[in-house]
C-alpha cells in the first residue's frame, strides 16, 4: 500500500514538471508572413475580418507552415486569397507583434513582391471585405498591428525604402 501511495506521489511530481517545463502552443509565439505586394507606388491592403486585428487593413499572408519557405508560404498565401501569381519574393524585414487583448504573439516575417500577374480578388470572403491599392503616402488609419509595427521601425513609405 505505501508502495503505491509513493509511486502516486512521484507520478504526480512528474507530471507537474513535465506541465511547467513543456510550454503549449498557446505560450509560444507564431510565425506570420506578410507580404508587400507592390505596383508602382501603391500596396496592396485588404480589410481584414473575423479574426484578430477585425476591421483593420492588413497584407495579404498568413501563418508560416512547418518546412515551408518564407517565399512559398508568400506565394502560396497570396494565390489564396488574392487570386494574383507572385513571380519572384524577397525577404525584406520582421517584427515581433504582441497582441494583448488577444494575447497573442507573432514573429511577422515581411516578403517584398514587386512582380506578379493577375488582379486581386476577394477569395476568402470570410477573412477579408475586399482588396484595395493605397497610395504609400496615403495609408488608411486603421492599420493591421504588424503592419503598423514595420512601419515604425523601417520608417518606409516615408523614404520609399522599397
Amino acid at each position: 500500500m505505501m508502495k503505491i501511495a509513493f509511486f502516486t506521489i512521484l507520478l504526480g511530481i512528474c507530471m507537474n514538471i513535465n506541465a511547467i517545463s513543456k510550454p503549449t502552443d498557446i505560450d509560444r509565439p507564431k510565425v506570420g508572413v506578410g507580404v508587400l505586394i507592390i505596383k508602382e507606388t501603391k500596396i496592396l491592403l485588404g480589410k481584414r475580418k473575423n479574426a484578430h486585428g477585425a476591421g483593420t487593413w492588413g497584407l495579404p499572408g498568413g501563418h508560416l507552415e512547418f518546412r515551408e519557405s518564407f517565399e512559398d508560404c508568400a506565394k502560396r498565401e497570396v494565390l489564396e486569397e488574392t487570386g494574383l501569381e507572385v513571380m519572384s519574393s524577397r525577404r525584406y524585414s520582421f517584427t515581433n507583434d504582441i497582441f494583448e487583448q488577444d494575447n497573442k504573439h507573432y514573429i511577422t516575417i515581411f516578403m517584398l513582391v514587386d512582380k506578379f500577374t493577375g488582379e486581386p480578388k476577394v477569395l476568402e470572403p470570410d477573412k477579408c471585405d475586399c482588396w484595395t491599392w493605397f497610395d504609400l503616402n496615403e495609408l488608411p488609419e486603421n492599420l493591421f498591428e504588424p503592419l503598423k509595427n514595420l512601419i515604425a521601425q523601417e520608417h518606409i513609405f516615408h523614404h520609399s525604402k522599397f
